[in-house]
């Protein structure tokens, strides 16, 4: 079985499976159903699940996938990984996480390792700005927690992973759990937002210093109205009132009751400086939180490399790092 990577075409690790068959439709059952299928290595994918129907917005859907029905399913149930997707915000989908050719098959070979693996849309911020992203993710953790029973989900274990802005996603949502200010509005408050864990991609963890440590690394394009997070935040610097930077912003959540978290970054990122990265861990450790940080080198964003070969050994290393820390977490919360 393999995995492909846009930069290379040979088989990779063996325990990553074949592409599955395409996954679309509709996200709706209104007469144009969405098709269950069935992957390769037995994990179950249903497309195009609504989670959440903002008013005056569009349907947001999640895609689930479910362990093969081999596997012994938990006393409690399998454990869940949200995956949140990157795209600076603007765009983005959950199917795809360049370079891979085939992300819904990485996310099938971690289903089928015992998970379920949910990876969701989110309002962009040509939609809707700040806190509606984040608010989104914390619907969506609800939504599954909530039908828990239904797809033998354990509650209990909960876990977030994201790239880029997706990574800034998965960080703010493990350390904000029950922030009042990003609180989605029409959930029901009784069932938990919180996670027992999260990995990072390359990430924005605080706002408030991103400009210059932008500057630092490749001149101030980011120091601009139209640069992604200002956009996201609908707001520009020291036009953001009420806190509303250090709300978007991980850093400012982190206690020392905030869950484990792997961080992953390349050495050469200029797009989100790795600096982001260094100043979440050094908040984490600061406040003894457990976590792991992976700064891998001579890589940009995204872990591309100068090389084929070289962005395609670095985002193997950091889905293998994720993988692991996956199942560290998990089977220690039970």
């Amino acid at each position: 079985m393999a995995l492909a990577l846009a930069v290379s075409a040979p088989t990779l690790a063996a325990d990553l499976p074949s592409p599955p068959p395409e996954i679309g439709g509709s996200v709706r059952g209104d007469g144009y159903p969405v098709q269950d299928i069935t992957f390769p290595n037995g994990v179950r994918g249903k497309p195009g699940l609504v989670y959440e129907e903002p008013v005056g917005y569009r349907a947001l859907t999640l895609d689930l996938y479910l362990p093969p029905r081999t596997l012994p399913r938990p006393a409690k149930g399998f454990p869940l990984v949200v995956y949140i997707h990157g795209g600076a915000f603007l765009v983005g989908d959950l199917r795809r996480n360049d370079p891979f050719v085939d992300f819904p098959a990485v996310l099938a070979s971690l289903s089928a390792r015992g998970y379920a693996v949910a990876s969701v849309s989110y309002r962009l911020s040509g939609e809707a700005t700040f806190p509606a992203a984040i608010q989104d993710v914390k619907a969506a953790i609800r939504w599954l927690r909530a039908r828990a029973p239904h797809y033998d989900i354990d509650p209990g274990r909960v876990m977030t992973w994201g790239a880029s802005a997706g990574g800034n996603l998965a960080g703010l949502a493990a350390v904000s759990c029950r922030a009042p200010r990003l609180e989605p509005p029409s959930t029901d408050a009784s069932v938990s937002d919180c996670v027992q864990g999260s990995i990072a991609w390359y990430g924005v963890f605080d706002i408030a210093t991103l400009a210059a440590q932008s500057r630092q690394e490749n001149g101030s394009w980011r120091d601009v109205p139209d640069a992604p997070e200002y956009r996201m935040l609908g707001c520009y610097a020291e036009s953001c009132r009420g806190g509303q930077i250090a709300a978007a912003s991980a850093v400012s959540y982190v206690t020392a009751k905030s869950p484990p978290m792997l961080l992953i970054v390349g050495a050469e990122d200029k797009t989100v400086p790795y600096h982001q990265t260094l100043e979440m861990a050094n908040r984490l450790k600061a406040n003894g939180v457990p976590y792991e940080l992976i700064v891998i080198p001579d890589v940009d964003h995204g872990f591309v490399g100068k090389t084929a070969g070289k962005t395609r050994e670095a985002n193997l290393q950091a889905l293998e790092a994720t993988f692991r820390l996956i199942d560290k977490v998990m089977n220690r919360v039970q």
